[in-house]
C-alpha cells in the first residue's frame, strides 16, 4: 500500500533521507567489521548523524508549519502572533 501524505508534503523527502542514512549506517558497520581506518569510519558516522539530524529538523518544522498552524488558526491575533514568533524562532534550532 502506498503511504498517504496529506498535510505533510515533506514526509517523502524525510523517508528518502532516512533510507539514505540507513544505507550509510550499514556501510559504517561493514567498514568497522573490515577494520577500515578510524578516520574513514568517523567521517561516515558524521554523515549519518547529520542526515538523521536534518530529517528530525525537517519533521519538526513541518509539524510546526502545518499541525500547529491548523490547531491555532482560531486564536485572536495577539495570541496568534506569539505562535508565529515561536514557529519562526524554531527554524534556528
Amino acid at each position: 500500500m502506498q503511504p498517504i501524505y496529506d498535510k505533510h508534503q515533506s514526509h517523502p523527502a524525510i523517508v528518502k533521507r532516512l533510507k539514505r542514512a540507513d544505507g550509510h549506517l550499514r556501510s559504517v558497520i561493514e567498514m568497522i567489521e573490515s577494520e577500515r581506518s578510524c578516520l574513514d569510519i568517523a567521517q561516515q558516522l558524521h554523515a549519518v548523524e547529520k542526515a538523521i539530524a536534518q530529517a528530525k529538523k525537517t519533521l519538526i518544522h513541518d509539524h510546526l508549519d502545518h499541525c500547529l498552524a491548523d490547531a491555532t488558526g482560531g486564536l485572536d491575533p495577539t495570541r496568534r502572533s506569539e505562535i508565529d514568533q515561536f514557529r519562526t524562532i524554531a527554524k534556528y534550532l
